[in-house]
């Protein structure tokens, strides 16, 4: 990029949630609530799925998760936050997931959530906040990619062999309830899925959770602008006056 441009590239960092950030909403009867859940679960064995706060979900697209969910059999916590109200569940589906999966329909402490050690895979749209926070907690990944950047933040990760994308139709760009059930099964299995875990865990977590290597690139950065600034002496002669007329 410096050799394209002939500009200065600085890296910032990952810019990762801080300290402060993790301890999220204090101690309140929603956390109380959503950890004794996940203390009952397995160790690594939940699936959290979470869409950020912007996307907005058809009816069509929250049945076949659903119903996805529900036929790959595994524990799931799902922080469901649509934008349009009118969306519902399918009928029967939170009574048949009763104990192994929880449908959460308000605000969800999502950093807490991805510490909890039950936690070991995040289903996401792949925005890149979101994936720098599994990541650092060393989640291997299930991606449903929908728009903008999030599409090509699918692809590398998938090069990578940290997560598996959910297939979609190349018409229409629909998927399916099969579709969403096989992607988990893929990436929880333990032959198929070790690698995309082992690496999530090894590489992803090693490089996205090191508070040290962030906090060397911001360093860097910050001593990079004060070096380089201009510095302006302001005389009497520099400061505007008013005209006469």
């Amino acid at each position: 990029m410096e050799d394209l441009h002939g500009k200065p590239v600085i890296p910032i960092g990952l810019l990762p949630p801080s300290a402060h950030q993790f301890s999220e909403g204090g101690v309140d009867g929603e956390w109380v609530t959503i950890s004794e859940w996940l203390d009952k679960q397995a160790q690594g064995s939940v699936v959290y799925i979470a869409f950020g706060s912007e996307l907005t979900m058809s009816q069509n697209e929250i049945t076949e998760l659903a119903l996805g969910l529900e036929l790959s059999g595994l524990p799931f916590f799902w922080a469901l936050r649509n934008g349009d109200d009118s969306v519902r569940l399918p009928d029967g589906l939170e009574e048949r997931v009763k104990g192994r999966g929880v449908v959460w329909t308000s605000w969800a402490p999502q950093l807490r959530i991805m510490a909890h050690e039950s936690v070991g895979f995040f289903l996401t749209h792949c925005g890149y906040s979101s994936v720098i926070e599994a990541l650092s907690f060393g989640l291997a990944l299930i991606m449903l990619a929908y728009a903008i950047d999030q599409g090509l933040i699918a692809r590398v990760f998938e090069e990578k062999k940290v997560g598996i994308e959910v297939p979609r139709d190349e018409e229409d760009g629909s998927f399916t309830r099969n579709s969403v059930a096989e992607s988990l099964r893929v990436v929880i299995d333990d032959k198929e899925g070790s690698a995309y875990r082992e690496n999530a865990k090894q590489q992803m977590m090693t490089l996205f959770g090191d508070k040290n290597i962030g906090d060397r690139c911001i360093d860097q950065f910050v001593g990079f602008l004060g070096s380089n600034r201009k510095l302006h002496a302001v005389t009497h002669n520099d400061v505007p006056t008013h005209s006469q007329n």
